[in-house]
């Protein structure tokens, strides 16, 4: 299956483990608004990505980011790059899940070298 397409962002999971034990996972369901969200994967690696929430007030369902970026994807070790314009340091992690309906991608954050954290993202081929 190809990553290229459009897929809409219905999740994320955030897991934090410190060296010491333990662990923390939040499991984040995206509401509609979110999930208006559009992720898009080029043939030629670029892409973009937009993110919506409610805010304002009264409440309503706006862009709350609209990024181009590049990414590289090794079919091989499911390793992935996403880099967003105008950011200095790439989101690197894997593709945990890549089918004809679902994609899940895992981005770990490396800041801190006594926690492995990492968000992953369930999102779903809108086309």
């Amino acid at each position: 299956y190809t990553m290229e397409g459009t897929w809409k962002p219905v999740k994320e999971v955030r897991t934090s483990v410190p060296q010491s034990g333990g662990g923390v996972t939040d499991d984040i369901t995206y509401t509609t608004c979110q999930q208006e969200g559009r992720w898009i994967f080029n043939e030629n690696k670029t892409g973009r990505r937009t993110d919506k929430n409610e805010v304002g007030s009264p409440l309503a369902c706006s862009t709350i980011s609209d990024r181009n970026l590049t990414y590289n994807y090794n079919k091989d070790d499911k390793s992935i790059e996403i880099k967003y314009a105008g950011t200095i340091v790439s989101d690197i992690g894997k593709v945990t899940t890549l089918d004809q309906t679902t994609l899940n991608i895992r981005i770990d954050d490396n800041t801190n070298p006594t926690v492995a954290k990492s968000t992953t993202y369930t999102l779903k081929r809108v086309q």
